[in-house]
């Protein structure tokens, strides 16, 4: 039975909003009449919306959950199924409490698509856009082993470990992008600012003024003539790069050399093999089949080199290879992830044993993280200082010239 959102007129003249659930648009206003309620507009709800229409309009709408919203969410659902409350009466009591209209209407067009005998995957596959094709996977495996609340216990768990990852990995970088950014505004007001105010007060003397006051007069008057050029290429430049890096082969050859930069290049490789085994395991001891697991798990993965090793560890699986030989073969993914899966398929434990190298990576990148940020953050004010400091000695020097001249 569809969904309609309804806005309506009480006997007090009161607006009333919400959503209800008939057959067709007319229903829904005869059921408001009945109840003494004036409609004044009965639109269905459908936050799941596709087509061209939807698809060039997505851009501009935000999603109902975020992705902490969607872990707590989630973990509030596997409690109340897991206390025993029937799956459409817990959709009631989250549609009840939920704070926006947007998550009503969801969870309101999630509780009509149960009702109407669709399976809860196949509900949460009628919205992408909020849901991906792995949540929709994993809840479809618990419905079939009748292991739902389980199942969604571990997709919470899963949720909220990859924030709290990319939480320590923005708040590792925070810092020395601010720094960063301070330092080429402040070098940019000197250059652009202060050092032209002493090339007009020396501009009378005739004594030759210091190199290093000459090139960063050079070094200022490029950037006060040429630096809307500057800024309009490397605008032009980032287009450039956006729009090549869109090509499948080129995006490709860029990650694989990224991953051999020396420091963020052993991240990138930590941070997608951590992703990639903690998906592989979610699903595979939610029951998903193990291809089905692995096209999943790559579809995961940032870096295009990583997953089309992954797709291509697929391929020797499915000829018959075991899994930790065919991700040994694949040099990017670290070894250690080939270790767990053997020992997994030896002890007949394989979601376990990926569970745990997925948290050994994850634990390693959040090491490497605060080192690299530890190194950067006194190394990037260091780099500060330094150009500061030419950028006042190119300003003292002629001052003292001209003292130890009038001596």
């Amino acid at each position: 039975m569809p969904a309609y959102a309804f806005e309506a007129l009480d006997t007090n003249g009161q607006p009333r909003k919400g959503v209800m659930e008939a057959d067709t648009a007319k229903a829904v206003r005869s059921l408001l009449r009945a109840q003494a309620l004036v409609p004044l507009a009965v639109q269905p709800v459908n936050t799941g919306a596709t087509g061209a229409g939807a698809s060039a309009t997505a851009w501009l709408q935000r999603r109902v959950y975020s992705p902490s919203g969607l872990a707590i969410w989630t973990r509030q659902l596997a409690g109340l199924v897991g206390s025993g409350l029937p799956l459409e009466r817990a959709l009631t009591a989250l549609a009840d409490e939920a704070e926006e209209e947007n998550q009503r209407n969801l969870l309101a067009a999630l509780r009509a698509e149960v009702n109407a005998g669709a399976s809860f995957a196949k509900a949460l596959g009628q919205h992408p856009r909020e849901f991906s094709s792995i949540y929709v996977a994993v809840i479809g495996a618990g419905e079939q082993s009748g292991s739902l609340a389980v199942v969604l216990e571990r997709l919470a768990d899963d949720l909220e470990e990859r924030q709290a990852l990319k939480a320590k990995l923005i708040g590792a970088s925070l810092y020395p992008a601010i720094v960063t950014l301070v330092a080429i505004v402040i070098v940019l007001f000197l250059v652009g600012y202060v050092v032209p105010q002493v090339a007009n007060v020396f501009a009378g003397t005739k004594r030759a003024l210091p190199f290093l006051t000459v090139a960063m007069l050079a070094i200022s008057d490029f950037v006060r003539n040429y630096g809307w050029a500057l800024l309009i290429a490397l605008v032009l430049f980032g287009i450039f790069a956006r729009l090549a890096l869109a090509r499948p082969t080129i995006r490709e050859k860029f990650d694989a050399a990224f991953l051999t930069l020396p420091l963020v290049g052993r991240l990138a490789r930590g941070y997608n093999a951590a992703r990639f085994a903690g998906t592989l395991a979610m699903l595979a001891s939610a029951g998903v089949p193990m291809l089905r697991a692995l096209q999943a798990a790559a579809e995961t993965l940032n870096n295009t080199a990583m997953r089309a090793d992954a797709l291509d560890a697929l391929v020797l699986v499915r000829e018959g290879a075991p899994l930790a030989s065919a991700m040994a073969q694949k040099k990017r993914f670290p070894g250690l992830v080939s270790m767990f899966a053997r020992l997994g398929e030896q002890t007949g434990q394989l979601p376990l044993m990926l569970q745990r190298a997925a948290n050994q990576l994850s634990t390693e990148v959040q090491r490497r993280a605060m080192a690299l940020a530890t190194i950067l953050e006194p190394l990037l004010i260091v780099v500060m200082g330094l150009v500061v400091m030419l950028i006042v000695l190119a300003v003292l020097m002629p001052i003292i010239q001209l003292n130890q001249f009038a001596r």
